[in-house]
């Protein structure tokens, strides 16, 4: 092969070289992306209740007259939300969290082959139907360090379907507290 032959090739070489490289530059031009003033994503957060504070409980209306509108079969259809971690028949496996047959008036932490939380054994004493309303409505509101991440129900008639589905789960359920309780004297803890 002669010099004039490689020089035509390296010419061919070098001018789809040049080629490609105008057109980058060219497309550079065209689409160039504008650089943001600051690295990253502003992601909108709506502002909650921090975990470790109580829901605020005057806005709530009291549990007992939310009780006195309350359906079970409501409950059983909101509960469904509870069943990626928890199972609600007698002598039902543990999941994620307990099994919650019979969870109205036991003591807490108390069910058998569950890990609970050093936070949760630590409150002590038994599930009243005051206390898990606040529970449902703020988990780690109430029980600062358990292990529960479940945001809560926020709405009283729905968290009062649920307690009544729950009071349900039981071979002697206990009796729901009346609305006239409400009005009259202070709550018993």
């Amino acid at each position: 092969m002669d010099s004039f032959e490689v020089n035509k090739i390296l010419g061919a070489i070098l001018g789809t070289l040049l080629g490609v490289l105008s057109i980058n530059i060219a497309a550079g031009a065209i689409f160039a992306p504008t650089q943001p003033a600051k690295p990253g994503y502003d992601v909108a957060v709506p502002e909650q209740t921090p975990a470790g504070k109580p829901a605020e409980p005057q806005q709530q209306q009291p549990i007992e007259q939310l009780l006195a509108n309350a359906d079970v079969g409501r409950g059983e259809n909101s509960a469904k939300k509870c069943q990626a971690c928890h199972t609600f028949t007698k002598g039902g496996r543990n999941m994620v969290g307990p099994n919650l047959w019979g969870v109205v008036g036991r003591p807490r932490a108390s069910e058998a082959g569950f890990n609970y939380s050093a936070a949760m054994k630590g409150k002590g004493g038994n599930w009243t139907i005051d206390e898990l309303s606040q529970f449902i409505t703020n988990p780690r509101g109430f029980i600062p360090g358990t292990n529960m991440t479940f945001a809560g129900i926020q709405r009283g008639g729905e968290r009062a379907d649920v307690i009544a589905y729950l009071n349900s789960l039981s071979d002697n359920p206990a009796p729901l507290p009346k609305a006239a309780e409400a009005g009259g004297g202070a709550k018993q803890q």
